[in-house]
């Protein structure tokens, strides 16, 4: 389907989701219900022409109902057409500073909880013109109306209205998937508003029901005249046209967000702030023409974008189909019943009354955020229910940053135990202020004298007075023949601030990294780990587990947990068994990356060959077929035993038959060797090179193999690490040269200079 076409049809659904939406919001705002189909006009034409987000659909928004309604009650509806014109200047304004990332700081709990009380706000309101009465300005007096209306209700505006909801529910039940027949089609190109006032409509008209219907004016601008200023005071005008711009620019740009991560491909990026310029511009057009305030629209956006929109075409297009509609087809509008668009605007509300956001908000503990500016909407007003939200969380961060845990607990002796290992186990957890640090220097004071402490500090802050705190009653601990080893598992802020303190040998028992081999690793009073006589490997080994599950096994976890019933790892790494090799070090890679294949000298048993082995076979089957990697990399390193091995004709070996055997697989590397030129290179280090080449050539031996291979679906690669240097080295395969990888320095650098 032609992108012309997919956008035709898409901005069609959108104009037929806009037209009762447009129509509702504005009978809910207190304004007049052409003011509806302007905005929506103008947000589909002019937010679609100047806006940052293509497949975003702009117009009269529920989420502003509450504050436009306000403003008509206490300016009118001309001044508060003026309001929208300066709210939209205002948003020109935050645009052309480039602030628009800025208004994406309000938590999504205040947001989604101002959305929820804008919905209970309307719902309160809409139920008493469903029921035949007129809904007051209050959401409070609308409450406590409502049982005296739900016992006189009017039977034609109920039925009607009772009617359009069950259109509505019956509507979302259809089928949406492909291959479900026509009703499947009806529900995915047809949206349900239509339907849902096109037959109360044609129900109110055919029984000759008395309801009140919408009244439009001669022509679509009316008796129009210019926006005038309203007559108030300034803070409270100053704080309406705020209200107006920073409401409709941070509702737009979430809904950008959000329709951003559902864009195809070949769909560009939002620029956001070209959507508030955007947005600004259909603003100060919509308040100039007597529209409704315009901002983007999550509901006409993602059925622009579920119809297959792929321009901005498609935006556009929607509000042109809007205008001919309000030019063409006034007399048609006008049979439209107040109680099904007041039906239809209960059931947009019920829908952002949303309870999946608050499950989401529960692991992060800012449910109370969004029930306080919920409640604070419907029982103060938007504008100060929303500071109360933002007042809520403001108080939650706080306390964020008071939350401090402190775990402690004495190593258990067993006959197993050994010299030096840790007698206690601290764990400060949080964020370690001054506000924390009785509860953390009373933990450690209960430590006996003269005991060895394993502390782990588990901080993403640390200030001076904690940090104080610490040090002394190290220093005192230490004095009296203790030891304190202390590990940090995100930034440094302990050793940051011992720097130029304290002796380098007293800093910490591991004061290598963490990559580091066990016999690089200190000790305070003793050298190298290994060359301590009573540690034991298997002591070295447990020892290492246990500092992975103090600081880095709570790291990995949640990624750990992510993979551990199913693994998706992007290349097959078959190398040497040696154990200077480290692939995740080499390739900065993590838990789930690569899929490693280690043998000895990093070989691949040719197919067919007189020596049967299937071990790597199997895991490059596995790899490609079940697994669907597309990489293989064969990575050699200097100095390998294996090529040395060679390299003396096996006689260093004989007596291990088992090794000797496999050792066969490199008599074509060896052969490859005698075959090539002598270069500078030793005769090792080009024979460890020259057998990376040998096994990515025996790969291709593998018929099914090499049939991917020369079709472009896996690709072979070669690497070698020079251990002496650190440095890896690719293969370019059509020169059979090795040249070393850049690191980001040298190319960042590289590129600096190309652009130079």
């Amino acid at each position: 389907m032609s992108t012309l076409r997919r956008d035709l049809l898409s901005s069609f659904v959108v104009f037929l989701v806009a037209i009762p939406l447009s129509l509702g919001i504005a009978v809910a705002s207190g304004a007049p219900i052409a003011a509806g189909l302007i905005a929506a006009i103008v947000g589909g034409i002019v937010a679609g022409l100047v806006g940052g987000s293509p497949l975003q659909v702009s117009g009269p928004a529920a989420g502003l109902t509450v504050i436009v309604a306000d403003m008509v009650q206490t300016y009118g509806w001309r001044a508060t057409c003026a309001i929208t014109f300066l709210g939209g200047l205002l948003q020109i304004a935050l645009g052309a500073c480039r602030v628009a990332r800025t208004a994406l700081a309000v938590s999504p709990a205040v947001v989604h909880g101002m959305l929820a009380g804008v919905g209970v706000v309307l719902v309160l309101a809409q139920v008493h013109i469903v029921l035949g009465g007129s809904p007051e300005h209050s959401a409070l007096k609308n409450l406590g109306d409502l049982p005296h209306q739900l016992m006189h209700p009017q039977s034609h505006p109920a039925l009607l209205g009772a009617l359009t909801i069950g259109v509505l529910l019956l509507w979302s039940r259809l089928p949406r998937h492909e291959g479900g027949g026509p009703l499947a089609a009806l529900g995915r190109w047809l949206p349900g508003p239509l339907p849902a006032i096109a037959l109360a409509t044609l129900a109110a008209w055919a029984l000759d029901w008395n309801a009140p219907r919408v009244d439009l004016p001669d022509t679509l601008l009316g008796d129009w005249h210019p926006p005038t200023l309203p007559d108030g005071p300034l803070p409270a005008i100053v704080g309406a046209v705020v209200s107006i711009g920073v409401v409709a620019s941070v509702e737009s740009l979430l809904c950008s967000v959000a329709i951003d991560r559902r864009r195809p491909a070949g769909v560009p990026k939002a620029d956001l702030d070209r959507e508030l310029f955007g947005q600004g511009s259909a603003n100060a057009v919509s308040g100039l023409l007597g529209g409704l305030p315009v901002a983007g629209v999550i509901v006409r956006s993602t059925a622009n974008v579920e119809a297959g929109a792929r321009t901005r075409l498609s935006t556009i297009m929607h509000g042109v189909w809007v205008l001919v509609l309000a030019l063409m087809c006034g007399p048609v509008i006008e049979q439209v019943p107040l109680a099904a668009l007041a039906a239809l605007l209960i059931a947009l509300g019920v829908k952002m009354i949303d309870t999946a956001r608050i499950r989401d908000l529960q692991p992060h503990r800012e449910a109370p955020a969004y029930f306080a500016t919920l409640l604070g909407v419907v029982v103060l007003g938007l504008g100060e229910g929303v500071l109360l939200g933002i007042g809520v969380m403001a108080v939650l961060a706080l306390r964020r940053l008071t939350r401090l845990s402190v775990h402690i607990e004495e190593a258990i002796p067993t006959p197993q135990d050994r010299p030096g290992l840790a007698d206690w186990h601290v764990v400060v957890a949080g964020t370690l202020t001054f506000l924390g640090v009785p509860k953390v220097t009373k933990a450690l004071q209960a430590i006996p004298a003269g005991t060895v402490v394993d502390l782990d500090l588990d901080v993403d802050f640390m200030d001076h007075a904690a940090f104080d705190a610490i040090h002394q009653w190290r220093l005192a601990h230490e004095r009296q023949g203790g030891r304190v080893d202390i590990d940090e598992v995100h930034e440094a802020w302990y050793e940051r601030a011992v720097t130029g303190e304290m002796p380098p040998e007293r800093k910490s028992s591991t004061s290598a990294p963490w990559w580091a081999p066990w016999a690089n690793r200190q000790r305070p009073d003793q050298g190298p780990v290994l060359d301590t006589p009573e540690v034991s490997p298997s002591a070295l080994l447990l020892a290492g587990v246990r500092e992975y599950h103090g600081s880095t096994a709570r790291l990995v976890r949640p990624i750990m947990a992510e993979l551990a019933f199913e693994q998706k790892p992007e290349h097959l790494f078959i190398t040497c068994v040696d154990s200077r090799v480290v692939p995740n070090i080499i390739t900065a890679s993590g838990p789930g990356d690569l899929f490693i294949n280690r043998n000895v000298g990093n070989m691949v048993p040719r197919h067919g060959s007189r020596v049967p082995d299937d071990s790597v076979a199997a895991t490059v089957e596995y790899a490609i077929n079940v697994l669907g990697i597309r990489t293989i990399t064969v990575c050699g390193h200097s100095n390998c035993g294996a090529m040395a091995a060679l390299l003396a004709g096996g006689t260093e070996v004989e007596h291990l038959t088992a090794l000797s055997r496999w050792l066969k697989h490199g008599n074509h590397s060896l052969a490859r060797f005698i075959s090539a030129e002598a270069d500078e290179r030793s005769p090792l280090t080009r024979l460890c090179q020259i057998n990376v080449m040998q096994q990515l050539d025996n790969l291709l031996t593998y018929p099914w193999l090499r049939e991917r291979v020369e079709a472009g679906k896996v690709e072979l690669v070669g690497l070698y690490l020079d251990l002496e240097t650190a440095k890896v080295h690719v293969l370019d395969r059509a020169t059979e040269i090795f040249t070393p990888v850049a690191d980001e320095t040298s190319k960042g650098a590289g590129e600096a200079s190309a652009l130079a």
